[in-house]
């Protein structure tokens, strides 16, 4: 999967939960810059392990992520 498109996924989950990047960065324990990274496309794929606190910040499978 192209790393843009993980962004924009995650960009759409949080856009649709009603989450600034500020609080999915909180609630996932990461980085707001990170999280404005990942939504940019600008970064390789993350790591599973921060896929998961991401998908559990906004109540989704990481598989979800992942596809």
């Amino acid at each position: 999967m192209a790393n843009k498109k993980v962004g924009e996924l995650i960009r759409e989950l949080r856009e649709s939960k009603g989450l600034s990047q500020q609080a999915l960065a909180d609630l996932a324990s990461i980085t707001l810059s990170y999280i404005a990274i990942l939504e940019a496309g600008q970064q390789g794929a993350p790591p599973r392990a921060i896929l998961q606190r991401i998908a559990r910040a906004l109540n989704v499978p990481v598989e979800k992520l992942e596809a």
